[in-house]
């Protein structure tokens, strides 16, 4: 599906922190739906959960990262999709446990801005930008700002066009993952 970066499993500082961080999703379901991992998920892990999810026992996780997840079990992972280039510099995705899927962002520091914006990666990676006023309304807190601000880098931008530069980039991505399915 893509070339693979390596068997880089060093957990980048910014998603040490994150794990750190809190992330309120609240009872009534607003706030940010996110819970970090402290540590990738291994690589034997990473290959059983993308064999579940597509039923194809010949897949391999070598092209993920998982660190986090959502309150229903959807998976938070980068996506080694550009070749020679570090953790922080590949996408961000999102692996739902209903067979949803999308990019959330194009690198780390882009979602830790659009953590920061107030959505959560489930939200980001397939409602995009078309829920920034909710995502708005309650405000994610000062945590994700204050993470944001420590590891991002590169300037604050907007969610909506985080989001629509990365889902513009990787136009491919839930395509290609559906077609490993079984």
């Amino acid at each position: 599906m893509t070339d693979k970066t390596g068997a880089d499993r060093r957990f980048p500082p910014a998603l040490a922190d994150a794990a750190r961080t809190s992330f309120s999703y609240g009872e009534d379901g607003e706030g940010i739906d996110f819970e970090p991992y402290d540590a990738f998920d291994t690589a034997e892990e990473t290959t059983g959960r993308l064999r579940q999810w597509t039923g194809n026992p010949a897949v391999d996780g070598d092209a993920y990262r998982v660190f986090g997840q959502d309150g229903a079990g959807g998976l938070v992972a980068l996506w080694c999709a550009r070749p020679g280039r570090p953790l922080t510099e590949q996408p961000v995705v999102y692996i739902g446990s209903e067979g949803e899927c999308g990019v959330v962002a194009g690198d780390l520091s882009g979602f830790l801005w659009v953590l920061a914006d107030g959505f959560g990666p489930m939200a980001a990676a397939l409602y995009g930008a078309g829920e920034a006023d909710e995502a708005h309304e309650t405000g994610p807190g000062a945590a994700p700002a204050e993470l944001a601000a420590r590891h991002a880098t590169t300037p604050r931008r907007p969610a909506r066009e985080i989001i629509a530069e990365a889902q513009a980039e990787f136009p491919a991505f839930a395509e290609g993952l559906w077609a490993l399915c079984r």
